[in-house]
């Protein structure tokens, strides 16, 4: 079976004529927006039409490249030294700096406009794109002048965006020596990092320890790399007004603080609980100390739970189809046409994302599969991502862009939809794999992620004084670890390198991708306990949740199904659902 993607539905090749039809189509919109802010936005005699003339070579824009980008950065992420992919990225990033102008222009005469509420519902294009409008407005006072502007959108392709590529060269080339049935091997990084997962407890530490040693090749550039890209983040923070990186994430997330703050407040009550499971665990894999990092992902039970690639297919689409019939065609879908890039090697990207390319209305899906549940559960919450972007193909594409919490929501809540149906079906022996497996993906999802928050934090605080060194990185990390995770691990093993091996924190638009991971599971458990009351006259509540989530805040889009995430207890619930797993396995 192929598990490599197919991209000639974007372009057959970077030197086709319909690539550089759109490369040349693109320049073109961009000197036409450009036009037209600095002849048809100097007054507001025609703010209809102008904005109307705005919005319709953006949304042009847009799709252009959408279209391109897309073609140089899955290829990319699947050949890590592919010369031509890397020049189209930078040459795309530099035409993207043409943008910025314009841009700021129209946002400033946005938020100059008089009665902005009344230009707005006397189109209907504008209307259609009023969220989007009232936020450029809304947001306005943290722009810089347009001069200030384009300097920033120049500098970082050398700065921030050249220490990102470096990051992700370094990463995806990187060979792991480790000796495996007496030959000494060199494995791609994912490879090695899979075999947490695997049944033989002496293969996993060998694993872990090959892992760690292998990061020295590379520690102090990539800690150079997070260093110049959060020192850059800092000094335009500050220089624009944000409080801190954290003000300007939920801002960009379209998410309170207030929201932040009960959700943590929550998690932290429940941190004793997902403590006392990795004792449990720790005990029934013979350690007293509490668990070692490594032993995190070790399979629990009898049961050998190994998938082929077909047999993922069958087992997800299957179970999908319990849910509706629309997510299951999507899924198989998905497979039948090669979206899905699954086979891990070297230059490839380690880890797991899906691409939705509205354009085409079809998703790309990147992941490392070695046939693991987790694995499988990786597949089905990259397939929910994509049928996220399958319910927003009516949408425009300015209004098809989702903020990070809620972007989430359908992935998390397919693997709810196949841990539970897994459950449901499985022995007694198999019940047990499964129930430990989805706590602990729970666990990475509310734990780990809670101390990556933590080190976030603390890196943003410390950034501001001086760079850091790689040895007070590893501190920091360990001290992340402990604070999250308690007594559940042993504090002589835990894993001083995460900061290097996880990519969110190598983007300088993409601070703290860490707390919308665990916004996305507990939104996702309440939209499932939403379900399982209402059934099947819930699908087009969620279906219609999933397609307004690109023009509504995050408070907003989840009042549509009734939920109030300002509530502590709303928090609680979804948490409860992970408590009864909890207790659930520590009485099996």
């Amino acid at each position: 079976m192929n598990l490599r993607w197919s991209l000639k539905e974007l372009y057959p090749s970077f030197d086709s004529k319909r690539f550089k039809g759109d490369l040349k189509r693109l320049d073109q919109k961009i000197s036409q927006i450009n036009q037209l802010s600095e002849e048809g936005l100097d007054n507001t005699d025609n703010s209809v039409l102008q904005a109307e003339e705005y919005i319709t070579l953006l949304t042009e824009i847009y799709t252009l490249f959408e279209l391109l980008f897309n073609f140089a950065q899955l290829t990319l992420s699947v050949d890590a030294k592919n010369q031509q992919a890397l020049k189209v990225i930078e040459s795309l990033e530099e035409k993207e700096v043409l943008l910025t102008k314009p841009s700021v222009k129209f946002q400033k005469w946005i938020a100059a406009l008089d009665g902005l509420e009344e230009v707005i519902v006397s189109s209907k294009l504008l209307t259609e794109h009023s969220f989007f409008l009232q936020e450029l407005a809304k947001e306005s006072k943290y722009l810089l002048s347009e001069e200030q502007e384009v300097l920033i959108a120049k500098m970082s392709s050398t700065a921030s965006k050249a220490w990102e590529k470096l990051y992700d060269l370094l990463t995806s080339t990187l060979l792991v020596k480790i000796e495996l049935d007496g030959v000494e091997k060199q494995l791609p990084l994912p490879v090695i990092r899979n075999m947490a997962y695997e049944d033989e407890q002496a293969l996993r530490r060998k694993a872990y320890q090959a892992e760690l040693n292998s990061y020295k090749q590379i520690e102090d550039s990539i800690a150079a790399a997070l260093n110049g890209i959060k020192g850059e983040v800092l000094t335009i923070s500050e220089q624009r007004g944000y409080q801190s990186p954290l003000e300007k994430t939920l801002l960009d997330s379209r998410m309170e603080t207030e929201t932040l703050e009960v959700m943590f407040k929550a998690i932290k009550e429940y941190l004793p609980l997902f403590n006392n499971y990795y004792r449990k665990k720790a005990e029934l894999l013979g350690y007293q100390a509490g668990l070692p990092f490594y032993e995190l992902f070790a399979p629990i039970g009898e049961a050998k739970m190994r998938f082929t690639y077909d047999q993922a297919r069958k087992f997800i689409v299957g179970n999908f189809r319990s849910f509706s019939d629309d997510l299951a065609a999507y899924a198989d879908n998905a497979f039948a046409k090669h979206w899905i890039d699954a086979e891990p090697r070297s230059g490839k990207r380690g880890g797991a994302f899906c691409s939705n390319i509205h354009p085409i209305s079809e998703s790309r899906i990147l992941a490392n599969f070695t046939g693991s549940l987790s694995d499988v559960l990786t597949l089905a919450h990259e397939l929910g991502h994509g049928y996220h972007g399958s319910c927003l193909v009516d949408e425009s594409i300015i209004n098809s862009d989702y903020p990070m919490p809620l972007a989430e929501t359908a992935s998390i809540f397919c693997e709810t939809i196949i841990q539970q149906a897994t459950l449901e079906k499985a022995s007694q022996e198999e019940k047990l794999t499964i129930l430990e497996s989805s706590i602990s993906d729970a666990g990475q999802v509310i734990v780990d992620i809670y101390s990556r928050y933590l080190f976030e934090s603390e890196v943003f605080e410390r950034r501001k004084n001086s760079s850091l060194a790689v040895e007070e990185l590893k501190e920091m990390m360990i001290d992340a670890q402990k604070k999250a995770y308690g007594r559940g691990l042993d504090h002589d093993c835990l894993h001083p390198y995460m900061w290097l091996c996880k990519p969110h924190y190598y983007s300088a638009g993409l601070n703290y991708y860490n707390f919308p991971y665990a916004f996305g599971l507990l939104f996702a458990k309440g939209i499932y306990a939403q379900y399982l009351e209402k059934g099947q006259g819930f699908i087009e509540e969620y279906n219609s949740l999933l397609a307004v989530s690109g023009k509504e805040s995050v408070v907003n889009v989840a009042k549509t199904i009734g939920i109030n995430v300002n509530s502590i207890d709303f928090w609680r619930d979804s948490l409860d659902i992970i408590k009864q797993d909890i207790e659930e396995f520590l009485k099996l």
